[in-house]
């Protein structure tokens, strides 16, 4: 049940929200979320990770960025 709660948890705060809505027309870099929600590289890094941690989003490597997509 706690994984179910995380996982509807992540949907609470409405940069999380903003990032799964950018998401949803295809894979993005850390890079272009910064730019479009207008926030620090460490605060949109955090709100990735939560999303990641909850199972919503899924990364990758290349070269220095990192790029975030929908978990299919």
């Amino acid at each position: 049940m706690k994984q179910e709660a995380a996982f509807f948890k992540a949907l609470s705060e409405e940069t999380r929200l903003r990032i799964l809505a950018l998401l949803t027309r295809g894979e993005l870099c850390v890079c272009d979320l910064m730019a479009v929600l207008d926030l620090a590289q460490s605060t949109t890094s955090r709100h990735l990770a939560y999303l990641r941690n909850a199972g919503w989003v899924e990364d990758r490597r290349q070269g220095v960025w990192m790029y975030y997509g929908l978990v299919q």
